[in-house]
């Protein structure tokens, strides 16, 4: 039998556990959001962990449940660190809530409870180990940062030129060891198009001006799918836009936003609210669904912040994903013909968060020659989710072969979707099943399209 603690030592633990309950939702918004759950289990066939595990809390309404727990005990246990670790923040739970549960808003409110921002609200979690800080910090200090990452470049390709990343990926040793270096190595692109010369700072609208918008570069996406954020501004000239491209702009803060750092978050969103304000667009457009997401949830964020708040707001308001910004527009540019079967696949931050799903589809229905076959299961996550496949290789490994597996069975001769994480993260799996098959982003078809290119230009695509 353990001992008792002393009274003054009960005192003070409840005295602790008290304040991070007030700190950690100090209005007691988290406790109503989360009081809107009714149980009722239509969030269970949406979600990908329960798909796999089939396991309660693995589930939203379970992670709701010790949501509550945290919310009333200001603590949480290892196993809660777990459960909540293991969300992929797919989102697919959101739009088939019949409650309306904000579910997205409660784990990334969970996220936080985890990590040790200055001035954020304290950990009521149990600390990482070690090894998963270290792990995060190299992550959170590469990937942001497009010339950081760029450096990745350089080994990555002599590894592969070596045949090292092959070795690495059979070595059972290091799967055991670093399992999360075998992941990144796995969904590091095959090939990239970084040769690339830059963006200018402005791509002229062809033909009469019919908007002047800002486009964000990303950083993924600059480094790994540069050819995409060409094809974007080519499309977006064609269609009659001033392409303003700002030099300085940096990171939107998605990856941050997402796991939980919302201090981290925070500072990269003022600077690109900056940095757009000073370009002075009529709207922002985004390539990458992720990073679309985050800016729209910019005034959220930023909410508490007197100095921010409005100017978040009004950018949130005016970022748009380029699909949906195109749908509004309406097409100028003549389309040529392209024979294709295209599968598109739903990036899930592009179809739960922002509830695009017609637009694509219908941008790629109206190229001639193109024919689209849905993928089975297609609203489920395929794995990637931000940082997910590089901390849960294992769980994001099996999501990502059952992708393949229902993207193999549509028999498209090309792949298409709208996040650069979807893009890596699905031809690994594809690979990995031994039946890999082109990929492309929306913009680059619709680019082959009006630039009146072969559909061979597309099908010898594969990240």
């Amino acid at each position: 039998m353990s001992e008792a603690q002393p009274p003054a030592a009960t005192a003070q633990h409840d005295a602790d556990s008290n304040a991070a309950r007030i700190a950690i939702d100090p209005d007691g918004r988290l406790r109503e959001l989360a009081g809107d759950c009714v149980h009722c289990g239509f969030c269970l066939p949406a979600c990908p962990t329960y798909q796999l595990w089939g396991e309660e809390m693995d589930s939203p309404r379970g992670r709701i449940h010790l949501i509550n727990q945290v919310l009333e005990t200001g603590q949480g246990s290892e196993a809660t660190a777990t459960h909540l670790d293991r969300c992929l923040g797919c989102m697919a739970c959101v739009p088939a809530c019949p409650s309306g549960v904000r579910y997205d808003l409660l784990i990334e409110a969970a996220r936080t409870w985890g990590e040790t921002e200055p001035g954020d609200v304290p950990a009521v979690l149990p600390p990482r180990s070690r090894r998963d800080q270290a792990m995060r910090s190299a992550i959170f200090a590469t990937f942001p940062y497009p010339r950081r990452l760029r450096l990745l470049l350089g080994p990555l390709w002599a590894a592969r030129r070596t045949g090292l990343d092959r070795l690495a990926l059979r070595s059972s040793l290091l799967g055991r060891l670093a399992p999360e270096a075998v992941a990144a190595l796995a969904v590091a692109p095959r090939q990239s198009a970084a040769w690339q010369a830059a963006l200018p700072d402005r791509v002229p609208a062809r033909g009469p001006r019919r908007a002047v918008i800002g486009m964000l570069a990303g950083c993924v996406q600059q480094v790994f799918f540069p050819q995409v954020n060409h094809a974007t501004a080519r499309v977006l000239a064609a269609e009659g836009c001033d392409v303003v491209i700002p030099q300085g702009q940096g990171c939107c803060g998605a990856l941050s936003l997402h796991s939980g750092r919302r201090a981290e978050a925070a500072a990269f969103a003022r600077r690109a609210i900056a940095t757009f304000e000073q370009a002075g667009v009529d709207a922002v457009i985004v390539n990458a669904a992720g990073c679309g997401s985050a800016m729209k949830e910019y005034a959220e964020l930023l909410d508490g912040d007197p100095d921010w708040a409005d100017r978040a707001a009004a950018l949130s308001a005016n970022v748009r994903d380029l699909t949906e910004f195109l749908v509004e527009l309406g097409q100028v540019a003549p389309r040529s013909e392209l024979k294709l079967k295209i599968a598109y696949h739903d990036a899930c931050h592009l179809a739960h968060a922002q509830r695009i799903t017609a637009q694509p589809r219908s941008l790629l229905r109206d190229i001639p020659g193109v024919t689209l076959a849905e993928i089975a299961d297609g609203a489920t996550c395929c794995g990637s989710a931000g940082i997910y496949n590089l901390v849960q290789p294992e769980a994001a490994a099996e999501l990502g072969g059952r992708k393949a597996r229902a993207v193999r069975a549509a028999e498209a001769d090309l792949l298409v979707t709208a996040n650069p994480g979807c893009a890596l993260q699905i031809s690994r799996a594809l690979a990995a099943e031994g039946t890999p098959l082109p990929m492309a982003h929306v913009a680059e078809v619709l680019d082959a399209s009006i630039e009146g290119r072969t559909v061979q230009s597309l099908l010898g695509s594969a990240p």
